[in-house]
């Protein structure tokens, strides 16, 4: 619709709307963060008086293969670095877990990574290897088994709580003051595929070997900050954990033909490892591509027999928050060194021969694209290894070592090995995941117990741009707006900042949301420049330390010199979606005041409005006019569009008047146009306009989301062009994940899909025709 504005009288400014209860989408969260205090300032940066706990490690482990055990002896060396007192330490039992009376299992909600799961419903049943891991797990003697607490050779009283002990110092721990104790404790090793979890063996069938990924296997001390003190959430299996950094020496004595891989640096390579390997090694330092240091015709041939004698394995980690390791006679093991800039590290990939040919030709080339990558967006690796390991877990994360699942598919008739395109990618996706948590959070030791997107939303996002990297149009899961849209319509929903043993949907809400938020920040709201900087200014301030959800926002603003309160507060505090309508649009010409020009404008106007239907019917009826023409006269020939010597005059008039700029602005013939615009979603979003003109030109108009300030529900916007524009799409690339792009053009657009025509099927339930179907034979018999 074309109106016109009054002469020099243009509007610029965005509509008002009946009044309603204001939501102000933009206020400051001021009470929902923290109060800025010296430990964490207002900027988002570890404030002057900022602390962290630590925790030093000497750890002697035997694995016994044949049981299945673990046996341990750990000293722990607790150095107080807060200004608190402590009465006592609070130390984390992951193993637990595993107990037959453990919360997880008693709750039957299992968290995603195990094996007995809830149904939806209870007619939706068990899968077989579901009912298997209920049944497995109420035969397994799981959970730690604690021998002795003790400290300088008198025994320390301790209380364990499920999945937490707490140790009743002898006298209290005064600030700056360090504690030394020992534990030694046993357990048994859970069948990861039957029981599921972050760790535990595999069993090979064929060749009757087993493959052990050993995590979470020691006691560990619990974190203790100034946000919440002790953190002792007890652990569900979904929300991850939070350490303190310290010194790891590490020894693990395991059969003489194993291979292990492991968090740190090996210390005795000449106790464990043949000249040979040795060699391929050192080689493998300044190589250019993977260097097999343990051969598949040598893992298969030490897959045949079993040694009775033990070998021990001495591994050192520095500053690390946490140590895992794998062990088993049937690794292949291929390694390649990476030097740029501080990095400096050995990337190494172990893998059965079921894992080949993807593991020897993908895993250690995604471990160094991965630290490549991740150095760009965050800092240099600090560590000397970076470890991918093929076994039972399908994905998981530790310092320096990650546990990854994907292998190809042997065809059981011809022996013949395949792999999906899902399969290819799903290996080289969760290798970058896995190695990707090196830095979010290993390094940057968010709480995973509290906050699950910390680490896996962040490193989702950063996995999402390394595998942009990889190649052209790399088929991400998780990042792209237009793939959570189906999750960010959906009704089983919660917030980003739900603790994450409440999260629904673990996959959609602490992954793949966070990663498209920090996409949709980077790309539409923020730009890369500003986007990068600031994400890497939080990466370089926080990296060895504790961040929170409030340091990661107000670094991200403090950086790129942006208010963002009001995207962590739709995107990360609601469920708000983003569904973003055009309404209606009218079009306005400014008024020239020329009546040639203006009534000629009304003419066409009215002569454009429908003819009616009578009007259409009465023109062949006969005329008196036309049969008496001399009945005519004056205004038979003019009408309200004749242009009069009164109009010209007061034109002229009117021009006179007006200064040399003012003219030359009449002269312009814009085409203004009001675009209504209504948020039916809820989440305020920058409107990314593409305006097509007459003409076919086509280009992008971008504004800010503070258009929605004064009123976010409905909107009015000013469009101005040199020509008429003829379409209007509101996010034409669907980069804010609008969940109904059918209301997101001028002139509506029809949705195409199929209709898939069926056949009736009669009778479907026909209980008497079931029962009287003949019995098929068996063939075998």
């Amino acid at each position: 619709m074309r109106k016109s504005l009054g002469f020099l009288a243009i509007c610029l400014t965005v509509s008002a709307y009946a009044a309603e209860p204001f939501d102000d989408k933009f206020r400051q969260l001021d009470e929902i963060l923290p109060t800025p205090n010296v430990y964490r300032t207002a900027s988002g940066a570890p404030g002057h008086a900022y602390w962290q706990q630590r925790a030093d490690y000497t750890i002697s482990a035997s694995l016994d293969e044949s049981k299945r055990a673990l046996t341990g002896s750990e000293q722990i060396t607790y150095h107080n670095n807060s200004p608190d007192t402590l009465g006592y330490l609070w130390v984390q039992l992951d193993q637990n877990i595993y107990k037959k009376d453990s919360d997880a299992r008693m709750m039957l909600t299992q968290p995603s990574r195990e094996a007995w799961a809830k149904p939806s419903s209870p007619d939706d049943g068990y899968k077989f290897e579901g009912m298997r891991g209920i049944l497995a797990g109420r035969e397994f003697d799981g959970g730690f088994k604690i021998k002795s607490v003790g400290a300088g050779g008198q025994p320390l009283k301790y209380v364990v709580n499920r999945t937490m002990m707490r140790i009743d110092l002898p006298k209290p721990l005064k600030p700056g003051e360090k504690f030394v104790f020992n534990i030694d404790w046993s357990y048994n090793i859970n069948e990861q595929q039957v029981l599921g979890g972050r760790s535990g063996y595999e069993h090979f069938e064929e060749d009757k070997n087993d493959l052990f990924e050993i995590a979470q296997w020691f006691p560990r001390m619990a974190a203790y900050y100034d946000v919440y003190g002790w953190q002792h959430k007890q652990f569900l299996g979904t929300g991850e954990f939070t350490l303190e950094f310290g010194d790891y020496d590490v020894q693990l004595t395991v059969p003489a033909d194993h291979v292990v891989a492991s968090t740190g640096e090996l210390q005795n390579p000449n106790d464990v490892l043949s000249a040979a390997q040795r060699e391929r090694l050192e080689k493998a330092k300044s190589a250019t591509s993977p260097v097999v240091i343990v051969t598949q015709e040598e893992a298969t041939k030490a897959e045949k027999s079993r040694s009775t004698a033990t070998k021990t394995w001495h591994f050192k980690a520095a500053n690390v928050r946490d140590f895992a390791w794998a062990s088993s006679r049937k690794f292949i093991w291929d390694a390649q060194g990476y030097k740029k800039d501080s990095t400096n590290v050995l990337a190494m990939s172990y893998y059965p021969k079921e894992g080949n040919p993807l593991w020897g030709k993908y895993s250690t080339q995604a471990i160094i694209h991965t630290i490549d990558k991740y150095n760009k967006f965050s800092f240099d690796y600090p560590y000397p290894t970076a470890i991918s390991v093929n076994g039972p877990v399908g994905g998981m994360e530790y310092p320096m070592i990650s546990f990854n699942g994907p292998r190809p598919s042997k065809d059981k008739k011809t022996g013949a090995l395949t792999w999906s395109e899902q399969t290819k990618y799903g290996l080289i996706g969760v290798i970058i995941h896995e190695v990707g948590h090196n830095y979010y959070p290993m390094i940057i030791n968010s709480d995973e117990r509290q906050w699950t997107w910390m680490d896996e939303g962040l490193n989702t996002f950063v996995q999402y741009l390394a595998e942009q990297e990889w190649e052209d149009k790399y088929p991400s899961r998780r990042g792209e707006p237009r793939n959570i849209v189906d999750y960010m319509r959906s009704q089983n929903q919660v917030p980003i900042m739900t603790n994450s043993e409440s999260l629904l949907q673990v996959g959609n809400n602490a992954y793949a949301k966070p990663a498209t938020g920090l996409n949709i920040l980077r790309e539409t709201i923020l730009g890369r420049d500003l986007f990068d900087f600031a994400f890497r200014e939080y990466a370089q301030r926080w990296k060895f330390k504790r961040p929170t959800p409030a340091d990661f926002f107000r670094t991200m603003e403090d950086a790129s010199g942006t208010d963002l309160d009001w995207f962590w507060r739709g995107w990360f505090y609601t469920t708000e979606p983003v569904d973003i309508s055009i309404d209606a649009i009218n079009e306005y010409g400014v008024s020239t005041k020329d009546p040639e020009k203006e009534k000629a404008w009304k003419k066409a106007q009215k002569e454009a409005q429908p003819i009616s239907i009578s009007e259409q019917l009465n023109k062949a009826l006969p005329k008196r006019l036309d049969s008496h023409p001399e009945l005519k006269d004056f205004y038979n020939d003019h009408d309200e569009f004749t242009v009069t010597n009164k109009d010209r005059n007061s034109y002229a008039e009117a021009i006179e008047k007006l200064e040399p700029w003012e003219k030359k602005l009449l002269d312009q013939g814009k085409h203004l146009y009001l675009v209504d615009f209504s948020n039916l979603g809820g989440m305020v979003m920058p409107l990314i306009l593409e305006i097509e003109l007459k003409s076919g030109k086509k280009y992008v108009e971008r504004v800010p989301a503070e258009v929605w300030r004064y009123n976010s529900k409905k909107i009015t916007k000013l469009i101005v062009t040199d020509e008429p524009m003829v379409g209007l799409t509101q996010d034409p690339y669907w980069e804010t994940a609008d969940i109904d792009t059918s209301n997101n053009a001028w002139p509506r657009k029809v949705t195409k899909s199929r209709l898939e025509l069926f056949k009736t099927e009669r009778d479907k339930n026909n209980l008497m025709r079931d029962f009287n179907t003949p019995l098929k034979k068996d063939e075998k018999k």
